[in-house]
C-alpha cells in the first residue's frame, strides 16, 4: 500500500508534467482539435510525464539499484501499454467528449492501475 501511495504521488507529478506539455503544445497547434493532432499531442505529453515518473519511481517509490537501462526499457514498455490503453479509451470516448482536456483526463486515468501493477511486478520486481 505504501508503494502504491508513493507511486500515486509520483504519478500526480507526471500527470502535471503531461498536462502542462499537452496544454502548451495545444496552444501552439491550430489543428489540435483534429484526431491526428490530438494523438500526437497526447503522445508527447504522455511520454514527457513518463520520463519524470521513471526517474522519481526509480529513486523514491521503489528505491531501485537495478540496471538503469534495463529498467528504463521495461518502464518504457509498460508506459507504451498504458499509452495504448489511453489511446484506445480516447477513440471510444472522443465522440462523447471531443478532443480536448476532458478526453485527455479520461484517457490518462485509464492507464494508472495497469501502469502501477506492471511496473511493480515486472520493472521493479527485484525491489520487493
Amino acid at each position: 500500500m505504501r508503494q502504491f501511495l508513493k507511486f500515486s504521488v509520483v504519478g500526480a507529478s507526471g500527470f502535471i508534467v503531461n498536462f502542462f506539455v499537452f496544454t502548451l503544445l495545444q496552444r501552439f497547434d491550430p489543428h489540435h482539435a483534429e484526431p491526428l493532432h490530438y494523438d500526437g499531442l497526447y503522445t508527447i505529453g504522455f511520454f514527457a510525464g513518463g520520463v519524470s515518473n521513471y526517474y522519481l519511481n526509480r529513486i523514491w517509490t521503489f528505491r531501485s539499484t537495478g540496471h538503469v537501462l534495463r529498467e528504463g526499457a521495461q518502464f518504457l514498455g509498460v508506459s507504451s501499454i498504458a499509452w495504448a490503453v489511453g489511446l484506445g479509451i480516447s477513440y471510444l470516448f472522443a465522440p462523447l467528449l471531443g478532443h480536448g482536456h476532458k478526453l485527455w483526463l479520461v484517457a490518462t486515468a485509464a492507464g494508472i492501475f495497469v501502469n502501477f501493477f506492471l511496473n511493480k511486478y515486472w520493472t521493479f520486481r527485484h525491489t520487493q
